[in-house]
């Protein structure tokens, strides 16, 4: 599940997830894409993180381990004209050992290529952002993007493989 995420000052955020897996993988059940609720600060509290536990349930078969899937992640809320506006990108690969495990993702926002552009990015209300949200899963194009750190999302996944021995592979996590 998608546990929560701390975005700073950042309100009525929500989420959405996505895979990026290998040509031989494949999704037995479940869904590859997914979007959370809104979720707002508890006002009492408003230094704590922003709650989500949106859950995810998906099981992959594969005949090779190339490929092994991630999840991307993208957080949106709303700026104070009420568009949705990218809060951060962050991705993150699935465990290969069973068992619970808790990952922190740190999350980051594209950033305009010039102080100029900036501005009037912010002034249109169109701030950068990626075409594809798998772009942050893959190494091609990224060395010449400009982010910065918003924030990060806190995952708590469960993974179960099996039949990892057939690929010459020993996990020390219990295998069933």
């Amino acid at each position: 599940q998608i546990s929560w995420g701390n975005f700073g000052s950042s309100d009525y955020i929500y989420c959405r997830y996505t895979f990026h897996f290998g040509n031989d993988w494949s999704i037995v059940s479940g869904l590859d894409t997914g979007l959370s609720q809104t979720a707002c600060k508890n006002s009492s509290r408003p230094y704590d993180p922003i709650v989500w536990n949106f859950p995810i349930d998906v099981s992959f078969t594969t005949t090779n381990v190339f490929g092994w899937p991630r999840i991307a992640i993208s957080v949106y809320g709303v700026d104070f004209l009420g568009r949705d506006v990218v809060r951060g990108y962050g991705s993150a690969l699935i465990p290969i050992t069973s068992g619970l495990h808790d990952i922190k993702v740190d999350m980051f926002a594209p950033i305009a290529s010039s102080y100029a552009n900036q501005l009037i990015s912010w002034l249109m209300g169109n701030p950068p952002e990626f075409f594809d949200s798998k772009f942050v899963c893959q190494g091609e194009g990224r060395e010449v993007s400009r982010v910065q750190k918003t924030g990060e999302v806190s995952l708590n996944l469960h993974v179960l493989t099996k039949g990892m021995q057939s690929f010459g592979y020993v996990v020390t996590g219990k295998e069933r």
